[in-house]
């Protein structure tokens, strides 16, 4: 009986430890509170210091293998300069991986698709180039560590032949013709966009394809030599013409190479499979499905192709004219919607050949004849050059010079890879 009498509180004394009790439990919770957002504020002040310390001053973002070619001459000017530079490639067979003429170039293979992507979207860098369209659009967003975002382009035409919204959250683009600026000035001004950085700088790619150019001449050949360049989809010469331009080809007794668009197998199978079964290999007749399309380029007295690039690399660089297949374009998803006048790869094509249409197609020796001896479209491919290529073999130096520039401009020369 006594010992439980030892064990009785009072109701003022319970209250009272109670009070006590509640108060003690507060004090730790508030206690603890304070000291998890000291230690928190001592980690992010930690990780913001190795955040600039870790920076990666010039970071270069390859979505394709196919991009070494447009970025290896800025690499190389970029080394020359003693800048350290970090690629980054979404193909494991990337050639920049096997690379070995820059020291100061860190090549590295970030996965593909949305690991490429998630990787991006967290990056501390200083200045991030790439010629890759859609930044902040799609997977690809703005990383609040990178300094500038700078876009490079990878074809001599028009800056508003990307999907919609393709270069707007871009810092700075780097151009090369007047009238691409044009379209940017336009593009902005109609979706109140604030002004990004814009320079003439040229184009390094063309530059290097016309140093190999220069030192690989053509073959001597006595038979006129017509190159076949479709591109793919719905309103490649294939699928709007079907066989009927290579039925006349062959009729012309010139000697005949077809480099399909990759993609054409893959989106065509079956109508691909079909005219190569009906076109066999000849003396006369090959088709190139090498990765390399310098050697047919080369070889080619006259292209025949659609809305293509490559039609720019030909006439341009390997100054050759063209015919140009009359195919549908919609413009509907891409940025030439929104321009006043017709795209400039448009405008410029008919100084650079004749378009060759479901009227004239029986007639495609006597258009060939015309385009390989008609002086006017050497001119025209004059004009285009001087619109379109800039500073012509300086390229790669101008581009090299503007990425150093943003470095110093944004402190981020400063630190270290």
């Amino acid at each position: 009986m006594m010992n439980y009498l030892l064990l009785y509180i009072d109701p003022g004394t319970g209250s009272m430890l109670f009070t006590v009790l509640i108060s003690i439990v507060g004090f730790l919770v508030y206690f603890f509170r304070v000291l998890w957002v000291k230690i928190k504020f001592a980690i992010s002040r930690g990780k913001m210091s190795k955040v600039d310390e870790n920076k990666i001053p010039i970071l270069i973002f390859a979505e394709a293998k196919r991009y070494w070619e447009v970025f290896e001459p800025i690499c190389r000017e970029l080394s020359g300069k003693g800048k350290d530079v970090v690629y980054w490639t979404t193909s494991p067979d990337d050639p920049a991986l096997s690379q070995d003429k820059y020291d100061n170039l860190k090549v590295e293979f970030i996965g593909e698709g949305n690991k490429a992507y998630a990787k991006l979207n967290m990056v501390n860098a200083g200045v991030l180039v790439a010629s890759t369209p859609g930044l902040d659009v799609y997977q690809w967003k703005r990383s609040k560590f990178v300094d500038h975002y700078l876009h490079v382009q990878h074809a001599a035409n028009d800056i508003a032949g990307y999907r919609m919204f393709g270069t707007d959250f871009f810092d700075s683009i780097l151009l090369s013709g007047q009238y691409q600026i044009d379209e940017v000035r336009e593009l902005e001004k109609k979706r109140n966009l604030p002004e990004k950085e814009l320079e003439l700088v040229g184009i390094p790619y063309m530059d290097e394809l016309r140093k190999r150019i220069l030192s690989n001449p053509r073959p001597e050949s006595d038979n006129t030599t017509v190159l076949l360049a479709p591109s793919w989809g719905p309103n490649s010469i294939f699928n709007k013409f079907g066989t009927k331009v290579l039925d006349e080809l062959v009729k012309t007794g010139y000697d005949i190479i077809v480099r399909p668009h990759p993609q054409s197998f893959i989106a065509d199978p079956k109508m691909m499979e079909d005219i190569i079964a009906k076109f066999p290999e000849n003396e006369h007749f090959r088709w190139d499905r090498s990765s390399d399309n310098f050697d047919s380029l080369n070889r080619a007295d006259i292209m025949i192709s659609d809305f293509s690039g490559i039609i720019f690399d030909f006439t341009l660089a390997f100054d050759k004219p063209i015919l140009y297949a009359d195919t549908e374009f919609n413009t509907d998803a891409y940025d030439y919607w929104w321009l006043d006048e017709a795209p400039w790869t448009l405008r410029i094509l008919p100084d650079l050949g004749i378009k060759l249409t479901g009227d004239n197609v029986d007639d495609i020796k006597s258009l060939i004849d015309e385009c390989l001896n008609n002086s006017d479209f050497k001119s025209g491919r004059d004009k285009a050059r001087s619109e379109t290529w800039v500073y012509m073999g300086e390229g790669a130096e101008r581009t090299a010079d503007f990425i150093v520039r943003k470095l110093e401009e944004t402190g981020s020369n400063k630190v270290a890879v």
